[in-house]
């Protein structure tokens, strides 16, 4: 039990700062609000009570999120796998292998959909 002490303090600190912040905003923050604020933000998409174009609205904004989410995941799983390539031995090797091959399924769809080219 001794070994998980500072893991539950560090979350007993995370816990208290994040019940601290959000407290303090509420007393700090502004308290006028007006009709734009209470508004939801649409990600640079003007608001309508009619949809635009029957109900679509473009998709480039999820494609680049796509795309980031790729690469992140990417370099996340890839840079431990590289720095202990030597003592996974043809586990890793084979695993990576695999973890590639879906990446690059992904990516391969984020290209045909036209998330690599910038207009």
């Amino acid at each position: 039990m001794n070994v998980y002490v500072p893991i539950l303090v560090l979350g007993a600190i995370a816990a208290a700062f994040a019940v601290f912040s959000v407290g303090v905003a509420t007393f700090v923050g502004p308290r006028r609000y007006n009709r734009a604020k209470l508004e939801a933000y649409e990600c640079g998409i003007e608001p309508t009570p009619q949809p635009v174009g029957r109900g679509r609205f473009p998709v480039k904004y999820y494609l680049t999120a796509m795309l980031f989410i790729i690469f992140d995941i990417e370099i996340v799983f890839l840079y431990p796998w590289a720095v202990h390539f030597d003592a996974l031995g043809w586990f890793g090797v084979g695993a990576m292998a695999l973890f590639l091959f879906n990446v690059s399924v992904a990516y391969a769809y984020e290209w045909r959909r036209g998330g690599l080219s910038w207009d």
